[in-house]
């Protein structure tokens, strides 16, 4: 953990460094994928810069929400646009970039599922540096743990250099193996749109399995008498719409087979 990249009057953190850099391996990779599929990947570039602006808006006001009481009420307003030092939520930043992608295609006409299909895979890969960022951060940090690769933080961390489990890294992992199954897909999909949902599901069942070893959330942010973490929660209704979307998909595909 060091969360300071370079230190200077302006500090630059690594988190928002490797955040950056996830966007830009996002773009870059989404882009090459959408050739292969037939759209020009310069549209794909020109998604960016909604993109980007949908999934910070979506990711801090999601994060703001969660954590109002703990870290915003009674502070100045400037906080909440603050996230040079962390304070991005994941579902929130991609139920904003969805939202932000989705009026951007319909306004210019743009081919909606191939599109959407090519930009999947990457929202994976963007969140294995936004991981490392969370890593390098000591946020989202996990419970304690004995086995060999568990890790301390340093003196002063939430943990009190107690051994904890690499949560942010099981994520990282996580998301690197599903951003290369859905690579994989996507050159062997079967219809438009087949990649998306399948992302859906995946997604929500590697998350909700790596938030229990999480152990940063406090009382009041679970649900259901704290059964589920607020990613677990959202989890659930993320599979059940995937699951719908790939069903809706693949009877369209039959039928105008």
């Amino acid at each position: 953990m060091h969360k300071i990249a370079l230190d200077g009057p302006w500090p630059i953190y690594w988190y928002g460094v490797l955040v950056a850099l996830g966007f830009l391996a996002g773009l870059w990779t989404a882009s090459r994928r959408a050739q292969r599929a037939g759209v020009p990947a310069q549209r794909i570039l020109d998604i960016g810069p909604w993109l980007i602006l949908g999934a910070l808006v979506g990711a801090r006001a999601m994060h703001v929400i969660t954590y109002w009481d703990e870290e915003f009420a009674g502070r100045p307003w400037l906080d909440i646009i603050n996230v040079r030092q962390g304070g991005l939520v994941f579902y929130g930043g991609f139920i904003g970039a969805a939202l932000a992608t989705i009026i951007y295609l319909r306004v210019k006409r743009m081919p909606f599922w191939p599109t959407i299909d090519a930009l999947t895979p990457s929202v994976a890969l963007g969140a294995v540096f936004g991981r490392l960022g969370c890593f390098m951060n000591g946020c989202c940090y996990g419970r304690v743990c004995d086995l060999p690769w568990a890790v301390r933080f340093p003196v002063g961390h939430e943990t009190h250099g107690t051994a904890v489990h690499p949560v942010q890294i099981y994520d990282a992992l996580a998301n690197l193996i599903l951003y290369a199954g859905l690579a994989w897909l996507h050159r062997r999909k079967q219809f438009d749109g087949q990649v998306f949902p399948v992302y859906l599901m995946a997604y929500a069942v590697a998350r909700s399995f790596v938030e229990t070893f999480r152990a940063d959330y406090l009382p009041q942010n679970y649900f259901l008498g704290g059964a589920l973490t607020p990613a677990q929660f959202i989890s659930v209704g993320m599979f059940g719409v995937g699951a719908g979307v790939y069903l809706w998909l693949w009877r369209h595909s039959r039928s105008n087979a």
